[in-house]
């Protein structure tokens, strides 16, 4: 059977039908979705750009208009040397699609755009099977992803583990912290390690749209003193979780 061919295009109008067929490609591809942006807030991101933040919608089509997979992901410049980077929020395809490349050629585009923008690359974040819940990798399973080979497909696209503890937080007063994600970052050109600040003021940048400006900038303080307030940090193969929660390279 020949692999249907497809597009990459970013999506611009709020009204798009794309948006609702790749939240639905998203809600079954993730094993909590409900921890997901929702696909109704996708079309408020795509037209609400400024300086300090543009996120995109870039999804992947076949000639009839099937979506077979997308992206969603920030660009977050930052001010000095250290530029900025992207922050790829969830990337998804079909399970009738896996195999075709579609993630890659979607990865790839993201990271030509990264490149166009001058930034210094793109993080992601992904739990390591190893910290996985009995009960979260039977629900993963469910939907067709092996969490092994997830972490697997990340490092072969490029992303890498930064050695760092990551914790992402949560909105509302009762919210937070989320400890079992790993902070995955691919440079645009290789290197063994990542500026801490460049993590940091990517993460505040980031955090700031549900977490406010205070908060995030307090959750990006502590992240620093977790990771022992370095210059750098290392990365790990992607494959692997970070060294500070014991060594699980797969």
């Amino acid at each position: 059977m020949t692999p249907p061919a497809f597009t990459l295009r970013h999506v611009t109008d709020p009204s798009d039908p794309a948006i609702a067929a790749f939240g639905r490609v998203q809600e079954a591809s993730y094993y909590a979705p409900d921890m997901l942006i929702p696909p109704e807030v996708f079309g408020q991101l795509i037209t609400r750009r400024g300086p300090q933040r543009e996120d995109r919608l870039l999804v992947a089509q076949t000639p009839e208009g099937e979506v077979l997979g997308g992206t969603l992901y920030a660009l977050l410049p930052l001010p000095g040397e250290l530029r900025g980077a992207g922050f790829n929020s969830f990337m998804a395809v079909t399970r009738a699609a896996r195999g075709l490349g579609v993630g890659r050629a979607l990865h790839g585009e993201t990271l030509r755009v990264v490149r166009g923008a001058g930034l210094a690359g793109m993080f992601a974040d992904s739990v390591h099977p190893a910290r996985q819940s009995g009960e979260d990798r039977a629900a993963e399973a469910a939907t067709g992803v092996d969490p092994v080979q997830r972490r697997a497909a990340l490092h072969a696209l490029g992303l890498r583990t930064v050695d760092l503890p990551y914790w992402q937080p949560v909105g509302g007063p009762d919210g937070g912290p989320l400890t079992d994600l790993d902070l995955l970052y691919q440079p645009v050109h290789p290197a063994p390690t990542v500026p801490l600040a460049l993590v940091t003021g990517v993460l505040r940048a980031y955090w700031t749209g549900w977490l406010g400006a205070e908060r995030a900038q307090t959750e990006a303080q502590a992240l620093a003193a977790r990771a022992g307030n370095a210059d750098r940090v290392g990365l790990l193969p992607g494959t692997d979780t970070p060294s500070w929660a014991g060594s699980a390279g797969c």
